[in-house]
């Protein structure tokens, strides 16, 4: 069984957002172990943006030393897969602990992108819920492929 944590800074606050993550984190329960590690959002300007960044990173960096596994930040400029490369991946590390993490708004800074190896979603830009929300539905279609169940076609 995979175990999987998703670190994201900020809640999910727009109900058919976390409807749609709620019914992914159902049907994934046969097929993995996913914990969600909700971090603070700190609001910004661009006065701030800077500390703001360097705060997050501080969050996100002590999560992910709690957690101990293969890391992946979600980035528009990280590794882009199909679903059966992501499937493939998600099967290779079924037994270590798999961390993916969601930046807030003003993304990771340079040293975590050196730091971690990348994933991209899409070349798009999307919200934190959005992504979120990506994210499960893309690990429930890799363990439907690996589990060779109908749902990818």
């Amino acid at each position: 069984m995979l175990d999987i944590e998703i670190i994201a800074i900020g809640k999910m606050k727009t109900s058919y957002w976390n409807e749609a993550a709620c019914e992914y984190l159902k049907r994934l329960k046969p097929f993995a172990s996913i914990k969600i590690k909700e971090l603070k959002f700190t609001p910004f300007t661009q006065n701030n943006s800077k500390r703001v960044i360097a705060e997050e990173e501080v969050r996100i960096t002590e999560a992910i030393a709690r957690s101990q596994g293969q890391v992946f930040l979600l980035t528009e400029q990280g590794k882009k897969l199909d679903s059966l490369g992501f499937a493939q991946i998600l099967d290779k590390l079924d037994s270590q602990k798999i961390i993916f993490v969601i930046a807030g708004s003003l993304g990771f800074s340079s040293a975590m992108k050196k730091k971690y190896k990348s994933l991209s979603l899409s070349e798009f830009t999307f919200t934190h819920e959005m992504a979120r929300v990506i994210i499960l539905e893309q690990i429930y279609r890799a363990v439907t492929i690996i589990n060779n169940k109908n749902y990818h076609y």
